[in-house]
């Protein structure tokens, strides 16, 4: 029996690496660049669950950004603080910054670093176009400062750097952020800072720690749905648009059926409320998706000619992009591949549907009675001595007639017309 134990401990010695090797974990990668904001905040919730369904045991944030929105910076520091897995960012590639609110984001990280030819620092808050009163700036600056000294003394990085990149503006290299504590690694290439991060523990949410670990790159790409986000996201631009969306939906409620305003104004609406994140994504395309459909139903009722079909189908592809959120879905999201044959689906069909439409339109409506204008009858019967009224036998049946001339009993009578029940007639020459 001991001699069984021994032998069976030795075979779990040898096969545990191996078995530790067939299940090396991975790191989920994605790129954070241009302006942080909803399209950024939707995007990590998205990479979160992609790394949950892969295993990955860690998320790298490869960082190139000159700031952005303060409210979403602290949407995504409330993520990376209570993840389950370590946040990894790292300012990258060469050339790029983590400025303003990078550098916020930066100082979060369970890991960070920066390659050589990076900066960052500079979150000084801003009110986009706008000058603020002293009084509103400084409640800015000691909130803001009061946060990120309270983020760099949880990961044990240099408070006075994070106060000093909020009230004086403060950017520096890479080599000068790692001797001033602000950062854990300055290098050349990704592969070295993954390597540095590896097996370093670190602290999770609800005094939880762990150890680091890296693996096998799995690169989440910037789809669709980020794009097109992304692009709306500016706050200038989102203003815009929330206003012009209501002034198109106003000119549409006081100069009724021309259609194309109140379209392009209801779009443009929810698409301006996800911009300035005033609504969630999901719930965004769930009501584009029912607009969509109420339009193309209301196209088979209106005379729009395509109009409304068209701006149907419009809601209805953007809608399901916007649709699942993978954080919720288990990383399940609706691919293009099945979005575009679905509304290529619904605008075939919208297209044969006006073509039917206006094929009609163009055919003049036909009477009940056109069919009996130039057949020969005879007078049956005579109602009064002009003879212009009374009746004819046509086809079997007797109709009443009536006639600018006279006419007598017998006479042969062409219909050339008819009003109501009663046909117009005249002497058959």
């Amino acid at each position: 029996m001991q001699r069984y134990l021994v032998f069976l401990s030795a075979v779990f010695l040898w096969a545990a690496p191996v078995f530790a090797q067939g299940q090396a974990s991975c790191t989920a990668e994605v790129e954070i660049v241009d302006v942080i904001g909803p399209a950024t905040v939707d995007l990590l919730k998205r990479v979160q669950a992609f790394a949950h369904s892969e295993n990955c045991g860690s998320i790298l944030l490869s960082i190139d950004t000159p700031g952005g929105s303060l409210d979403s910076t602290r949407k995504i520091v409330s993520m990376i603080l209570n993840s389950p897995v370590p946040f990894l960012c790292l300012v990258a590639p060469s050339g790029g910054h983590a400025g303003s609110a990078g550098a916020i984001i930066l100082q979060a990280c369970h890991v960070n670093g920066a390659l050589s030819g990076t900066n960052l620092g500079a979150a000084t808050p801003i009110l986009l176009g706008q000058e603020m009163g002293k009084d509103l700036r400084q409640k800015v600056l000691n909130d803001t400062t009061s946060w990120l000294q309270s983020l760099t003394a949880l990961r044990g990085r240099n408070e006075k750097f994070g106060r000093d990149i909020i009230t004086e503006a403060k950017a520096v290299t890479a080599e000068e952020a790692l001797k001033l504590g602000a950062i854990d690694f300055a290098g050349a290439t990704k592969a070295e800072f993954l390597k540095f991060a590896a097996g370093r523990k670190v602290k999770l949410n609800d005094d939880k720690h762990a150890v680091t670990e890296t693996g096998e790159l799995k690169t989440y790409a910037l789809d669709a749905r980020f794009k097109v986000i992304s692009t709306i996201a500016d706050p200038q631009l989102a203003y815009l648009l929330f206003l012009g969306s209501l002034g198109l939906l106003y000119f549409e409620f006081t100069h009724p059926g021309g259609f194309v305003a109140g379209l392009i104004g209801g779009i443009g609406l929810v698409v301006a409320l996800i911009a300035m994140d005033k609504l969630d994504v999901e719930w965004a395309g769930l009501f584009l998706i029912i607009l969509g459909i109420a339009l193309l139903v209301a196209e088979m009722f209106l005379p729009t000619f395509g109009i409304l079909g068209l701006g149907g189908v419009g809601a209805f592809v953007l809608g399901s992009i916007f649709l699942f959120d993978p954080a919720k879905t288990g990383g399940y999201q609706l691919p293009l591949t099945l979005i575009l044959p679905v509304a290529l689906f619904f605008c075939g069909s919208l297209i044969g549907i006006s073509i039917l439409a206006l094929r009609t339109w163009k055919v003049k409506k036909r009477g009940a009675y056109d069919d009996l204008v130039g057949e020969t009858a005879r007078v049956s019967k005579v109602n009064d001595a002009s003879g212009q009224h009374g009746f004819i036998e046509l086809r079997g049946e007797s109709w009443k007639y009536e006639s600018p001339v006279t006419l007598n009993l017998n006479e042969q009578v062409k219909v050339v017309g008819y009003h109501g029940l009663v046909l117009k007639v005249l002497k058959e020459n």
